[in-house]
């Protein structure tokens, strides 16, 4: 009989947590503006109509709806309205 005490298992952090699937879904629903900063520094403007595991559609007024895909998105928050 081993009389040495074994350490309690490590639990890893779940590698898919499904919040990124629903903050873009909310900000879809609430048709939020937002601002989308792109890894070469140059922000867009819009809202989010629609998504997939590598790209979202950001319809702008006055301008061309883009389609960028989530590695050249460095980070996009919500615009505060007015």
């Amino acid at each position: 009989m081993d009389n040495q005490r074994q350490p309690p298992p490590r639990w890893r952090a779940p590698e898919v947590t499904f919040e990124e699937v629903r903050y873009l879904k909310r900000l879809i629903d609430r048709e939020a503006p937002v601002r989308v900063r792109l890894r070469n520094n140059e922000e867009v403007d819009g809202t989010i109509e629609y998504y997939d595991h590598s790209f979202i559609r950001l319809t702008r007024v006055g301008a061309p709806n883009l389609f960028i895909f989530k590695r050249d998105i460095k980070y996009l928050y919500e615009r505060q309205e007015g």
